[in-house]
Parts: C-alpha cells; structure tokens; sequence
C-alpha cells in the first residue's frame, strides 16, 4: 500500500461474511480487493430433500385451479420447480401457475419465472413484498386461490392479510433456515466486532439479521454489538428488503443500487477506505493507516495485529495529543477490561511491531501516550 493507492482497495481491512448461499463467491469478491475475510455464516439453508411440507403445499396447488402465484425469490422459485419435476409433478404445476397471474419481487425471481417459460404480470420497482401485497389487496380476493412461494422463513403477515379479504392462501415453504453449522464461528464473530478486529458486516438476507442479532442476545452482547455497527463497523446488506432489520434499530447500512453481489462488493470497497483510510505527520515521518495496514514513509506495509492497529488509529485522531491509558483502555479494549498495565504492554508491543520507527510513540511521564510532533 502507498500513497497512490488505487481508489476502493480493501487492504487492511476485515470484512465479515454471514451468507451461506453463494458464500464462495462473495468471499473470492472481498479478497480479490484485498480483504482479509471472517467467514461465519449465521444460518443453515435446510435441504429439500423429501421435505413433506413443500410436497403438501405442491399437492394443494394442483388441487384446484390457482388465480395467483406469487414469487419472492429466484432460488426459491427454481428450487420448488426442480423439487416438483422430481416427484412427477413439474409439468401440471408449471400450466397451473401458466393458467394464473403470476407476480415477483425483484429481477431474480423474475428471472426464474421466465427462464420457466412464464411471465409475470407485476413485478415492483422497490423489490419489497408490501408492494406486491398492496397489487392484490387492490383487488377483490374473496374465493381466489393464490399461491405464496417462501423463502427461508414464513411470510406470516403477507398470508394473513390476503385471508383478511376472503382468499385460500396456500404457503409454498421452498427451504427453511436452520441453525448454523458452525455456531462457534458466530461467536467468533461477534466477540471480534466488540474488540474492535471486524471494519464491515455483509448480510444478504434478512433473516441472517435476525440469527446474528439473536447470536448477540444469547450471548449478552447485543447492544454492544448494536453499538459498533453504529459507530465503526460498516454494515453492508445486498438490497432494502434485507436491510430493514438493522434499519429498525437505528442502524444505518449501505445497500448498492441494484441487488446483486458484486455491486454491493463494489459499493463496500468505495466506502469502507474512506472510513478507515488516514494519511498524517508524526515527526518527520509520513504515515498511512489502513485498517491494520501502516505505511511510513513509503516503506513496505506492514499489518499490525488488531489491538495494535486500533490503538494506533486512536494515538493519530490527534497528533501531538496525549492519550491517557484509561482512555486508551476504552478505546481499545471489551468493555470489562480495567487492568490500564495491559496499556503499557500493548504500548511496547505496537513500537515493536514498527521496527526502526517504533520511537514515534513516545510515553508521557504521568499522563500518557502520543505521536511523536515535528521538531
């Protein structure tokens, strides 16, 4: 890394993902901008398999003809699909869903239906089910059958209102969400967010939200978590729908403006250098901190571990200024921690890790810690 560093790089930087589907490419995305990435998705896509609730939904379908179908997701949709092809059904389901107004949210789930040789009849702009909702409340539904594809997790409210105004509603729950299969990874997760080690969160559903917030809870650390997405953690969501979790806890989140992994991949790495991204003077010496990258004076990078990285960070939001060690503490350190000796050998570990140059932290006799100022 140099001062010419090329604009959206993430060198230096911890990105978290939390996906389980497409987590692989997601991850190839982040490290190929030079992201360090954690890997803890905080769900488990249950397999189809001889899923019985889905075949039920399946049967109930082709009972009777369908007046509408509704599709929320592209995997979802294509998946059902298969899932009836493979219990002899795909051709009947196909002409009763062709025999009905279909509607979808967003272009995936569009995608799917007209790569099945169907069209859609709605489809909204924002890509959020209150929008298909308010179509067909629009509309007399009293006797009408419709068909609502799941994704991961009921859509309770959407059913309900539609049985509201008199229609049979029949739940198509392709997939459901389970518990992660490595729920240490969460952990992980979430007690480096608290310690300052993770710049950004990627979610790409909205129920990985609420799995990641419930992991928080069960551990007694929601709000502090709540606090650093806040504040220096970055949450990144792949569209609106999977926002609005964090949105509705006064978490601000950036989404890119089309729905797809690599604009959001795109998005993060022109925000996130910003964020973390700090070019300044100790001494005669010229510094660029990036994450846990540190130049000076046009040397080679070096990445300092999190905790040094951090402390660092705190020492430059002021040169020349004195940090005391409870501040320092604070800064750097899970809330919990009040040992300020843990200060003085982090200290020495961070001039340490700075080799020749380690002498621009210098120690105040009684107050503290600063940079080094020009003579």
């Amino acid at each position: 890394m140099s001062t010419t560093q090329p604009s959206g790089t993430l060198i230096g930087l911890t990105v978290a993902v939390t996906a389980t589907r497409r987590r692989e490419e997601l991850v190839a995305l982040l490290e190929r901008r030079g992201a360090r990435v954690v890997e803890a998705p905080t769900m488990r896509i249950v397999p189809l398999g001889d899923d019985r609730a889905l075949r039920r939904a399946t049967e109930q379908c082709l009972s009777g003809p369908l007046d509408y179908v509704v599709a929320t997701t592209g995997v979802g949709w294509r998946g059902w699909m298969s899932a009836a092809d493979g219990w002899g059904h795909g051709l009947r389901l196909a002409e009763a869903c062709r025999q009905a107004v279909v509607l979808t949210r967003g272009p995936k789930a569009t995608g799917a239906v007209r790569a099945g040789g169907l069209g859609e009849t709605f489809s909204p702009p924002s890509e959020v089910c209150e929008d298909l909702l308010g179509w067909l409340l629009a509309r007399d539904l009293r006797g009408r059958r419709i068909a609502v594809q799941e994704h991961g997790a009921p859509l309770d409210g959407f059913t309900a209102a539609l049985r509201e105004r008199g229609a049979e509603v029949i739940s198509v729950p392709v997939y459901r969400w389970g518990p992660p299969e490595d729920p240490a990874a969460v952990r992980r997760l979430l007690e480096q967010i608290v310690r300052h080690e993770v710049h950004a969160l990627t979610f790409t559903s909205a129920p990985a939200i609420d799995a990641f917030l419930a992991a928080a809870r069960s551990l007694g650390l929601r709000e502090e978590v709540l606090a650093r997405l806040r504040d220096d953690v970055l949450p990144v969501c792949v569209g609106p729908t999977c926002a609005r979790p964090l949105e509705a806890l006064a978490v601000p989140v950036l989404c890119p403006e089309r729905g797809r992994l690599g604009a959001m991949v795109r998005t993060l790495a022109e925000a996130l250098p910003a964020r973390h991204r700090r070019e300044l003077r100790a001494g005669e010496h010229h510094l660029v901190l990036q994450g846990t990258m540190v130049v000076i004076d046009d040397g080679p990078p070096v990445r300092l571990p999190p905790l040094l990285a951090t402390l660092l960070r705190a020492l430059a939001e002021h040169p020349g200024w004195v940090l005391s060690r409870a501040e320092l503490l604070r800064r750097a350190w899970a809330a919990g921690q009040r040992d300020e000796h843990v200060v003085e050998v982090a200290i020495a570990r961070l001039r340490g890790a700075l080799g020749d140059h380690g002498g621009i932290v210098r120690t105040v006799p009684r107050r503290g810690y600063g940079l080094v100022t020009a003579s």
